[in-house]
């Protein structure tokens, strides 16, 4: 089992993500512990009312919301009674089980996984510090369940990560199945939610995995000068279709400013899973391997390797999405040796290499044929046995020809004649 938690300071935004997934079939709630009355007749308003009434107890205190995602192995296949104990028993662990908490079962992955909704402001107006509780808390519970529940072990082998958002169907957009602005926002406030990454780049390399990504526009137009961002949807050749929806229009509201700011705070945030990355990249390099088989073997890490490929069609860089800590690294982050080049290198797979040896042997190839045929049709060739007659040729050849200076030759004025 693996627990992804997010702390926040928009309940409204999480809960509103966790109730669209309800409505789009893609979740359904499983157990709303701390609410009074029939939960299946309670609206979002009434859901989000009873943590309001919490947070207004201390309005002071801006960090107020918890999102926690617990995730299993892909061969589990768990009952609703089975996450509805975990999800009560997790919550005890961490100091959250007198908190009214929501938990959903998604169904959008390849894999179960329970999303957990609940505030860290208590009925007494005081909070529940949430300061490094992953490592504190999250962690050892996490351990415990997967011992009492007989669970697949995070660090085992066995444990197949996958990642936790299920790439948007194209095929139910256009034939108009799915609302293009819903499914667009569900996307993108999950990877936001999620990942660290540090650039729009970066987090762009995730987005491009569920068939959205987020532009700019040209530098010369005046939304980039704006910094205004738009999402699109993408086909299965990564090509834009739809409608492009602005950033400013989704419910959470992820513009380039918005992300400019998490930008700095994912710096520091994904530091503690960069050795543990360049670790598992070193295993999956094997010399003389090929680059499927290195993808591949990423892969089954939960890791993805994007290689970006320029106009002629050789690798200029890469980047690394880890699905399994939800973090992003280009290869010039980790190092001079998981750049692009390197790992071709490395694998025995350099375009760069390849090509250069292949023109090398083509200008050899065509070097001994230019000989052969001077050789054949020269018949009175002129000998230039010694040192004295190659300098006297070359500077007969040469002479009026060339200045050492690089300058064209001077005409010579001519004078005129006075009368």
């Amino acid at each position: 089992m693996v627990a992804r938690i997010i702390t926040g300071k928009k309940l409204r935004g999480v809960l509103n993500y966790n109730e669209n997934k309800v409505l789009e079939g893609k979740a359904e709630l499983i157990l709303a512990s701390g609410f009074a009355g029939d939960i299946d007749r309670m609206n979002f308003s009434q859901k989000l009312q009873r943590f309001e009434n919490l947070l207004m107890l201390n309005p002071k205190v801006k960090t107020n919301t918890l999102h926690i995602s617990l995730n299993f192995d892909s061969s589990e296949k768990l009952k609703d009674e089975t996450l509805q104990q975990i999800a009560v028993t997790y919550m005890e662990k961490i100091g959250f089980g007198d908190q009214p908490f929501l938990a959903y079962r998604h169904n959008d992955a390849g894999h179960d996984h329970i999303h957990l909704v609940t505030t860290n402001i208590q009925a007494t107006g005081e909070r529940i510090d949430l300061h490094n509780i992953g490592a504190i808390h999250s962690e050892k519970a996490r351990k415990e369940i997967e011992i009492e529940y007989s669970l697949v072990k995070a660090e085992s082998k066995q444990y197949k990560p996958e990642p936790g958002i299920k790439a948007i169907d194209i095929t139910k957009i256009k034939y108009g199945r799915l609302p293009t602005k819903r499914v667009i926002s569900n996307t993108v406030n999950a990877v936001i939610n999620a990942y660290k990454f540090t650039s729009l780049a970066e987090l762009n390399a995730v987005l491009r995995q569920f068939n959205v990504t987020a532009d700019r526009g040209a530098e010369d137009t005046l939304m980039f000068r704006k910094k205004g961002l738009m999402y699109s949807l993408l086909d299965e050749k990564g090509n834009k279709i739809g409608i492009p929806i602005k950033s400013s229009s989704l419910y959470t509201k992820p513009t380039l400013p918005s992300l400019e700011k998490q930008f700095v705070k994912h710096e520091q945030g994904r530091l503690q899973f960069k050795r543990g990355l360049k670790e598992t990249i070193d295993k999956a390099i094997k010399p003389k391997g090929t680059k499927d088989e290195f993808l591949q073997a990423l892969k089954a890490q939960g890791i993805a390797a994007i290689f970006r490929i320029g106009a002629n069609g050789q690798a200029f860089g890469i980047t690394y999405v880890d699905h399994k800590n939800k973090t992003v690294f280009n290869g010039s982050d980790l190092g001079k040796a998981y750049s692009a080049k390197a790992i071709l290198d490395a694998i025995g797979q350099s375009k760069t290499s390849q090509k250069a040896s292949d023109h090398l042997q083509k200008l050899m190839k065509t070097t001994r044929m230019s000989t052969e045929s001077v050789e054949k049709t020269e018949t009175n060739p002129i000998k230039t046995d010694t040192p004295e007659i190659n300098s006297k040729l070359l500077e007969t050849l040469m002479k009026d020809h060339f200045d050492p200076s690089g300058q064209p030759p001077k005409k010579k004025k001519r004078k005129k004649l006075r009368i």
